[in-house]
């Protein structure tokens, strides 16, 4: 990672922010963007004198152009591009706030279009590398996830498609699928007791959770060995293997049962909280009354 440039959306906290930091302990030059301004400034201190930070918002095409060009401006490269912003929102379909599914599938895949796109020729430049954070929802849906599910199945296909159309680039494409990272977006599903009822369908290995730092860890090798899958923890491309079987009925017994009551859950907080609040974390939520506040100024 000696002097690479790598960009790293996502990067206010968990993986992003580990990654960054894993990045500049390697003898790289993290570029962290997100959209959060003050953990955003927390978090760069920490990468080394080199390292460069932007607030922005991925699902913003000039925006996004905008930073990219900022990076090629003060850097002249950028080596490695790590597509890892992302939200989620929680809901069954009959009750999701609308908003709030459409804004995860915004930023998850719109979000990482604009990524892709905007640095590609800085990329094709330096024939560097694309991760993307695809995550295990690409390989199972759950219910009341389908917003978050079908974002990260997008963001596979993208990068399948895109892996072959880059090759005659010589730049590479990898995919990284995880299981559950410590992560706020994770401690923040705790929050909802529907969250923790679906967590509780899902057996024991399934439901480890790894530190971010772990992921880190994955992350910076792989982008080394410009790997073009990365599985944390590494039995998971067993269940890639066989994602056909996830879905057959066996698989979903345990999610059918558990079901209703996890629908009874989310509709005991829409009546309470409202429905942003059932939908969304607490962060997204204050992102989106600023939003709010500022299209009314």
């Amino acid at each position: 990672m000696q002097d690479r440039v790598v960009l790293i959306t996502g990067a206010a906290s968990g993986i992003g922010a580990a990654t960054a930091r894993a990045v500049a302990a390697h003898g790289g030059i993290p570029v962290l963007v997100d959209c959060d301004a003050q953990p955003l400034a927390s978090v760069v201190s920490t990468c080394g004198d080199r390292a460069l930070s932007f607030v922005v918002d991925v699902s913003d095409l000039d925006a996004m152009q905008a930073m990219v060009d900022a990076v090629c401006g003060q850097l002249g490269r950028i080596d490695v591009v790590f597509a890892n912003a992302g939200i989620a929102a929680f809901g069954p379909v009959s009750h999701v706030e609308p908003a709030a599914w459409w804004r995860c599938v915004e930023v998850n895949v719109k979000g990482v279009f604009n990524t892709v796109r905007t640095a590609l020729p800085a990329i094709k430049a330096t024939r560097g590398y694309i991760l993307i954070n695809v995550s295990m929802s690409a390989l199972a849906h759950a219910p009341v996830m389908s917003a978050y599910a079908a974002s990260k199945s997008a963001i596979e296909a993208m990068g399948n498609a895109w892996r072959i159309e880059l090759a005659a680039h010589q730049v590479q494409v990898g995919l990284f699928y995880a299981g559950w990272v410590r992560t706020p977006l994770v401690e923040e599903g705790a929050l909802h007791p529907a969250f923790v009822r679906l967590r509780a369908t899902m057996p024991g290995l399934l439901n480890r959770e790894v530190t971010a730092d772990e992921a880190a860890t994955v992350l910076v090798a792989g982008m080394v060995a410009r790997k073009r899958r990365l599985w944390l923890p590494g039995w998971l491309r067993g269940l890639y293997a066989i994602r056909s079987l996830l879905h057959m009925p066996f698989a979903e017994r345990a999610l059918l049962s558990a079901a209703p009551e996890i629908e009874a859950f989310y509709l005991e907080g829409l009546g309470s909280e409202g429905a942003l609040a059932s939908s969304f974390g607490p962060r997204e939520r204050e992102r989106s009354a600023e939003r709010r506040r500022q299209q009314a100024s």
